[in-house]
């Protein structure tokens, strides 16, 4: 008989494609627990390729979870509010840090692994550097400059402390995501990545538009992100579920800070088509909380014994736009 393992927030993007890939796999049912919400923004298209054991309402959530303790492995916890824009911050404390807080308590009474979504948002603006020591000292040094990293780095720190104290589930490990692109994120809106916000006009022949850089080191262009694909995201939350010895905290980007301008070019490249490229102002309201590097240190993760490797920037954007962008149906 299979087990079961329930991702929350499976419909969204880093989850959809989790959920694909667990299903994929053969080695469980997969449930979902999301809101749909309207047909238009194609989020139900996210898992619709795919078939999901059950599809849970957030609301019904902890219901369904006693209901279905003796068969359930894992959770897999990817529902938040991710929008470093969401203004409530109420509404941003209970689903990101509540939620998660009562979902570790559960698992740990009914003896459930969990897995769960941080984000790289916990490092601010990154001038004490990347890494993802997962003590409680180096957790509570962070300085998030939004109340999304905020809520994040509130719950890593309840999960170390929990730990530390005897009271955690079997297995728990949380991912600091880094910029993740790829298929099934078409439903953000603003808050796609690049690759998916600049795929038309690069598709179309047009310019593509980058802020300016306000710093004398930095060229136009030349603010650096770990880009990460979807692909790595899903294939690390398998593996950490094929080893349920491995606990804690740990960076999940591609271990490579690339520019934005390597980006777009990746884009074009793709779509065979000469870079055009331009450069804008960037909002002054944003200006002096601007990040222009971030780089995830992958050291823990890899000492904890993922080898698998991780894939170029050109590789993924190439991938993504080939077997998704391009096509008349881009979902995965």
């Amino acid at each position: 008989m299979k087990r079961t393992v329930l991702v929350t927030g499976g419909a969204g993007f880093i989850g959809s494609n989790l959920v694909a890939r667990l299903i994929e796999d053969g080695r469980w049912d997969v449930a979902v627990c999301d809101r749909l919400r309207d047909a238009e923004l194609g989020k139900w298209r996210n898992i619709a390729k795919h078939p999901v054991a059950d599809l849970v309402a957030p609301d019904a959530l902890f219901p369904w979870l006693d209901a279905h303790a003796g068969e359930l492995e894992a959770v897999v916890h990817m529902a938040a509010i991710s929008s470093t824009t969401e203004q409530d911050v109420d509404l941003i404390a209970h689903t990101n840090f509540s939620l998660s807080r009562d979902l570790w308590r559960w698992c740990e009474a009914k003896g459930v692994r969990l897995i769960y979504a941080s984000s790289a948002a916990t490092y601010g603006d990154g001038a004490q550097g990347f890494s993802d020591a997962d003590d409680l000292a180096s957790l509570q040094k962070l300085r998030p400059l939004n109340a999304y990293g905020w809520s994040k780095a509130l719950f890593d720190i309840f999960a170390r402390r929990e730990a530390d104290r005897g009271r955690a589930p079997p297995q728990w490990a949380g991912l600091k995501f880094f910029n993740v692109y790829g298929p099934n994120e078409y439903h953000k809106g603003s808050m796609k990545s690049v690759v998916a916000q600049i795929w038309p006009q690069v598709r179309d022949g047009e310019t593509v538009r980058l802020f300016k850089s306000y710093r004398p080191d930095v060229p136009h262009g030349g603010q650096q992100r770990d880009f990460v694909y979807v692909r790595d995201a899903a294939e690390v939350v398998r593996w950490l579920m094929e080893h349920p010895d491995v606990s804690g905290i740990y960076n999940l980007g591609a271990g490579e800070a690339r520019t934005f301008r390597d980006l777009a070019e990746a884009v074009f490249r793709a779509a065979a088509r000469p870079p055009r490229i331009e450069y804008f102002d960037m909002p002054e309201v944003i200006r002096a909380a601007y990040q222009y590097r971030t780089q995830a240190e992958m050291g823990r993760l890899r000492a904890a014994g993922y080898d698998r490797p991780l894939t170029r920037l050109e590789d993924g954007v190439a991938n993504y736009a080939g077997r998704y962008l391009a096509k008349a149906d881009p979902y995965r």
